[in-house]
């Protein structure tokens, strides 16, 4: 999207790319999600099942935008509206699922597998292949859903307090660039899992609604 709006830092450094080596950041990609992981096997038990990462920011120099506050806010909302759209894709894999697959005396059919699995169960003598497509729609929801929830809060560095700083007068703003980098990491953990919690339950339950009566 910066790309597109005339920002082409993130193009130079090669950062727009499908490859993850590029977007790797040492300590959120490689040593936090490893002391989650491995920390309570070495005696470090603050760290477990507290799983958090974060990739190399994508690099966006506004000043080469044509209108800075409205580009902004359009790349801004490409990587939440992606994730809505992940989303949305895998609502639809899951759909497919429902009415492609009958049921028989030895195997479930498609309806019953996925809703198990929104119920966080497998069931036996199901399809190994259906099953693992139902656990990776329902985890891409759920992910992807957590991401545009989590991604929108608005507090820096995360996308939503680009909208909420393009949003505010010129003394304010000054004052929301000044929020220390410490407060907005604990907000991000203290807070984070709650609000995401708080609009991830309900969505879910929609999705299960829907799917239940597609």
């Amino acid at each position: 999207m910066a790309s597109r709006l005339g920002d082409q830092t993130a193009r130079l450094q090669g950062r727009v790319t499908l490859n993850p080596i590029s977007h790797i950041d040492p300590v959120g990609t490689l040593l936090f999600p490893g002391l989650a992981i491995f920390g309570p096997f070495l005696g470090m038990g603050m760290f477990s099942g507290m799983l958090i990462g974060w990739a190399k920011p994508t690099p966006v120099v506004t000043r080469n935008f044509a209108k800075i506050k409205r580009d902004d806010n359009l790349v801004t909302l490409a990587g939440p509206v992606s994730n809505l759209i992940l989303a949305v894709f895998a609502v639809l894999v899951l759909l497919v699922l429902i009415h492609a697959v009958p049921g028989t005396d030895n195997s479930p059919s498609g309806r019953d597998v996925v809703m198990a699995t929104f119920r966080y169960q497998l069931l036996a003598g199901a399809n190994s292949s259906i099953q693992a497509l139902a656990l990776l729609g329902v985890a891409a929801i759920e992910i992807n859903l957590s991401l545009f929830i989590f991604n929108l809060f608005p507090v820096p560095p995360l996308d939503g307090s680009h909208l909420v700083r393009n949003m505010l007068p010129y003394n304010a703003m000054q004052m929301y660039d000044r929020i220390p980098f410490w407060l907005s990491w604990l907000l991000m953990i203290l807070v984070g899992g709650t609000v995401i919690r708080l609009f991830l339950m309900p969505a879910l339950a929609v999705i299960f609604v829907v799917l239940s009566r597609a």
